[in-house]
């Protein structure tokens, strides 16, 4: 590689995009066309994507679909276009959520075959709360059950205005497609002979558009800063397609206006001239796009970042990705600056919603620079503002990370990372997964930010919280292809507590004589239970000395540390106030071990006299669905003796339901809840209070 940066352009010749739609929809198979067409690979079906790892395409093929974000860079006409591919099913929406950080504009994949899901909805409802620009590719146009003219009037239905087709399908006589109208310059472009031709459309195909014509035009010219368009063109004016391209591509940055195209299989190539145009000529630079927020890593204010070459370094590691043989790898965003390899670079990494991994704040040597472009191995000299790259040798980088001048650390403003709310109990299948264990998760952490993991001390278990089924898959498939570790699971065990059922009194005695000092230590107690929630209470009532004041904490650590473990089941006490009333002491053989004995004596006396009520966890669950399926959430919380404690709808379609469910019964809610929603849902859980288990 000659070029002195990654693509040999400024950043107002680099183009970000994200292809985002469901399963099946076609994204991988149209990036694929587009390689092919600008001469990225010289084959179909040779694509490797530059952050996959080596053993992704055994896990992808296991699970059926993809399941990582890949990135692939084209050069066309001067232009530098980095695509984003990203997982379709809603397991994997963190991956998406990368590709949305690091994007300037979104593609929405839908087919021509297949209803709009309302997972697609919510994202395109994301993408609008974030100013995210879009336009739309129908794939599958060319299959005999497409309906092109339906897709388009149901995007405009769910996603609202703004949306206008750039094409119309043209068929044959046996309804095959043969090629497009252009609405904006009234061609004819035909794909049924070997070479793409255009041709002026026949007048009976101008009076067909002309309303679709005109609602496009419309679209565009209502953003153009031309006041005077959209009076000539009520006027009757026909406007310069030139004209209508230029301003076409402020009307999408501007977020207001959707653009919709045609693609399909066959003939070989149709669109993809169109398609390129629409990326370089109808979608926004890195210039036009607003950039995240910045403070220092002490979260002191810093200056607003530009897109700049010249301006200081920032930039946010999009993806990590660990492999044993290669090490690990960084797909980075530049956002300001330029990046050199073999320098060194500030990382920060902070807590992302109060979770993911840890903070820290390290400066580290950075590696190669690669392209994203298949069959290039070079290395670039540096990569400026606007550029998506490769980094390598980034031993301590996290995904989300940010890099900066060593001089001039920075911190980038967190993206919203979903919640995991399925909970797996795992365990190393032998002594050597065992060795291995810690690490792996501790890898695959700060890969991936829907990853939890928690060590639970009560229960003795380590619990990794995924997205879903099919996330979880992924995660031991990785382990195991990866890094070599073998997982078991086993079922999650909920921490439970316990509380007096009444009040109590308990006699604590240790006296021991053995050659020397003895132990000698009495204490009486008094139990009673508090309404739930209240914790422990310790109150002394001791008078006349009969416990020297010294020994009173002692007495208080050993109830405590009872109270904690537990007197029977293992279960640890709560929601009690314990008074001690009485007690003797020995003017020799007491000490503070032997009070902390005779404590948790006589908090265990206590307890047998007065019985035990066992107490469960409730999680409060905000479950957020469209209103079609209002009913069968409630019916199924229900069913899981959870009381729902309210509803609220809103001005989108959907319906936030609030309840409190026992814990134990939300273990694989995640699971069902996908289910009965057909993932439209969002889940948020948080611990409430414990109460007492019902009979």
């Amino acid at each position: 590689m000659t070029d002195e940066n990654l693509s040999g352009v400024d950043a107002s010749k680099i183009r970000n995009i994200v292809l985002v739609g469901p399963s099946n929809s076609g994204k991988t198979s149209l990036i694929e066309r587009l390689a092919y067409a600008t001469g990225a690979i010289a084959k179909m079906g040779s694509v490797e994507a530059g952050t996959s790892l080596s053993d992704s395409e055994d896990i992808e093929r296991n699970q059926g679909r993809s399941v990582y974000l890949k990135h692939i860079a084209l050069n066309h006409d001067g232009y530098r276009i980095n695509l984003l591919d990203t997982p379709g099913y809603a397991d994997f929406v963190g991956e998406v959520r990368a590709g949305l950080r690091a994007a300037d504009a979104a593609l929405f994949v839908i087919a021509a075959t297949d209803d709009i899901d309302h997972a697609t909805a919510m994202l395109w409802d994301e993408c609008t709360d974030v100013g995210m620009p879009r336009a739309i590719v129908i794939t599958k146009s060319d299959r005999d059950s497409a309906d092109v003219e339906s897709i388009i009037e149901d995007c405009q239905h769910l996603f609202g205005a703004g949306i206008a087709a750039l094409h119309l399908p043209l068929h044959n006589d046996d309804e095959t497609v043969a090629g497009l109208i252009d609405l904006i310059s009234l061609q004819v472009i035909d794909y049924s002979g070997e070479e793409r031709s255009a041709r002026p459309a026949d007048p009976e195909h101008v009076a067909l558009v002309q309303d679709q014509r005109r609602d496009l035009i419309e679209g565009i010219i209502t953003e153009s800063e031309d006041e005077t368009l959209m009076e000539r063109f009520l006027a009757g004016e026909d406007l310069d397609p030139d004209t209508l391209i230029a301003d076409l591509e402020a009307a999408v940055a501007r977020g207001h206006f959707y653009p919709v195209l045609m693609s399909a299989a066959q003939p070989q190539g149709f669109a993809i001239v169109e398609l390129l145009d629409l990326l370089t000529r109808g979608l926004p630079s890195p210039l036009e796009h607003a950039l995240p927020g910045v403070t220092a890593p002490d979260g002191s204010p810093r200056t607003p970042l530009e897109c700049d070459p010249s301006g200081p370094l920032c930039a946010e590691v999009i993806k990590t990705v660990s492999n044993p043989y290669v090490g690990r790898m960084s797909l980075v965003r530049i956002f300001s600056g330029q990046l050199i390899p073999d320098t060194t670079l500030h990382i920060s990494g902070h807590l992302s919603n109060g979770r993911s991994h840890t903070s820290h704040d390290i400066d580290e040597r950075v590696g190669a620079l690669t392209t994203g472009v298949p069959q290039d191995s070079a290395h670039a000299l540096r990569a400026i503002a606007g550029d998506i790259v490769s980094v390598a040798r980034l031993a301590h980088a996290e995904t989300a990370d940010t890099l900066s001048n060593v001089d001039y650390p920075l911190l980038i403003e967190p993206w919203l990372v979903p919640e995991p709310q399925l909970p797996i109990a795992i365990t190393a299948h032998s002594f050597s997964d065992d060795s291995k264990f810690t690490a792996a998760l501790s890898r695959l952490s700060a890969e991936d930010l829907t990853i939890r993991i928690d060590s639970g001390l009560e229960t003795g278990q380590t619990i990794l919280w995924c997205m879903g089924e099919s996330h979880a898959e992924v995660i031991l498939d990785r382990l195991a292809k990866s890094f070599g570790v073998n997982i078991d699971t086993e079922e999650v065990v909920v921490p439970l507590r316990q509380t007096f059922h009444t009040a109590s009194s308990g006699h604590g005695r240790l006296v021991k004589q053995s050659g020397g000092h003895g132990q000698f230590a009495v204490v009486d107690i008094e139990v009673t239970p508090l309404p739930t929630g209240s914790g422990v209470e310790f109150v002394d009532k001791v008078v006349g000395g009969a416990i020297p004041r010294q020994y009173i904490p002692a007495v208080e650590k050993g109830i405590r540390e009872q109270l904690a473990l537990g007197v029977a089941e293992g279960h640890p006490l709560v929601d009690v106030r314990v008074t001690i009333t009485n007690g003797k002491a020995h003017g020799v053989d007491s000490s503070d071990m032997a009070f902390a004995t005779a404590a948790s004596l006589a908090l265990k006396d206590a307890a047998a006299q007065a019985g035990l009520t066992l107490l469960e966890p409730y999680d409060h669950v905000e479950v957020d669905v469209p209103e079609e399926f209002v009913g069968s959430v409630m019916s199924d919380l229900s069913s899981r003796r959870g009381r729902v404690t309210g509803s609220q709808s809103a001005d989108n379609g959907r319906t936030r339901i609030s309840a409190d469910v026992p814990a134990r019964e939300l273990t694989t809610y995640a699971i069902t809840l996908r289910s009965i929603t057909h993932g439209t849902a969002i889940l948020q859980r948080e611990f409430a209070h414990y109460e007492a288990e019902a009979i």
